[in-house]
């Protein structure tokens, strides 16, 4: 299922956002039964709890990267539980009703936007919504001085609301780079993913994802962010809603096609961006890649490794003509695994 999963993951399905309205279970009655039988016409209390109201759980999938299905089934509803009866008998606890998303996804409140919880590999199960308690039957409540109650608890009620699922990409490559710097091109030759990719700028409108197939059937993920422009920290271009994702990545490879201008200026107009959007983001592992470099040839080249960026790790390659692909993935697996 992966590589078929992976190379469906186009820029039609992928949702990075939805919002949802989940309701929790009430809780069942307690019973207040007085026990009855053929010989006994005045037995005490023998009312039984009601069951507890199902959960609403939010639960991480691994096999998912997208919130595509939540785009079409918005509302879930857990079912109450059932009412306390004779002889002590508990009612049913109401169903719990799951909700998958893919790791990474953040919950926050519909209202107030503020952040419940988020699902990550370290906590894949988390309750958004509490059942109802069942009320206590009549049998809880008898006593010397009362031996025949004829009361009990009725059911705590449900909890509902709207929520908003955000996702950030849990990816261990994020691709960064200008529109057009051959970032899509590189992850349909390196992986199973189809991007959808022509010779204008922002043809990535939301992250693909790809599984890159390594030595001795090993792989990593690799996603390609929507290309970055000046700008983009303060909401122009894609803004924040492609940022975001790469605050999840591993590894930050960035991206300049070997045709820049000045690929001293574009790499720092990239750490800017990725700044002003979230300092953190500089502590990151970062390799450069110099794309179409088959333009190159090695007169060019030696002028350009004399004006590269200093403190970062840099190889030239050409996704078009299959150039240093393979010594990229060595480099990035070496740095994963440092």
């Amino acid at each position: 299922m992966g590589k078929q999963f992976y190379t469906k993951m186009t820029e039609e399905n992928f949702v990075d956002y939805v919002k949802i309205y989940a309701s929790s279970g009430k809780g069942g009655r307690g019973s207040t039964h007085l026990h009855r039988e053929k010989y006994i016409d005045k037995g005490g209390p023998d009312g039984g709890d009601g069951g507890r109201g199902g959960h609403v759980i939010v639960r991480g999938n691994r096999n998912m990267w997208t919130l595509f299905p939540l785009k079409f089934k918005k509302h879930f509803k857990a079912d109450h539980g059932g009412d306390g009866s004779k002889q002590r008998s508990t009612g049913k606890d109401g169903k719990d009703v799951f909700i998958e998303v893919p790791m990474g996804t953040i919950i926050r409140d519909g209202e107030t936007q503020e952040i419940i919880f988020e699902i990550t590999h370290e906590n894949p199960e988390q309750i958004l919504l509490d059942g109802g308690m069942g009320g206590l039957g009549n049998w809880n409540f008898r006593s010397s001085t009362h031996q025949t109650p004829r009361f009990a608890q009725p059911g705590i009620d449900m909890k509902e609301g709207w929520f908003q699922l955000e996702l950030k990409v849990l990816a261990d490559v994020g691709l960064v780079g200008f529109p057009n710097a051959g970032k899509s091109t590189l992850l349909s030759v390196i992986t199973a993913a189809k991007p959808k990719i022509a010779d204008y700028a922002f043809t990535t409108l939301k992250p693909n994802l790809g599984i890159v197939e390594y030595r001795d059937y090993q792989t990593f993920v690799m996603a390609d962010i929507p290309g970055i422009i000046e700008g983009a920290a303060d909401g122009k271009g894609l803004g924040h809603r492609f940022l975001r994702h790469i605050e999840r990545n591993s590894i930050l490879l960035f991206l300049i096609a070997a045709d820049s201008a000045d690929i001293q200026k574009e790499y720092d107009i990239l750490l800017n961006e990725l700044k002003q959007h979230n300092p953190e983001l500089l502590d990151k592992t970062r390799l450069l890649a110099i794309s179409k470099s088959d333009l190159l040839d090695e007169e060019l080249k030696a002028e350009i490794i004399k004006e590269l960026p200093k403190g970062i790790k840099t190889l030239f390659i050409s996704s078009v003509a299959q150039q240093g692909l393979l010594e990229l993935k060595d480099t990035l697996w070496a740095m994963l695994h440092d």
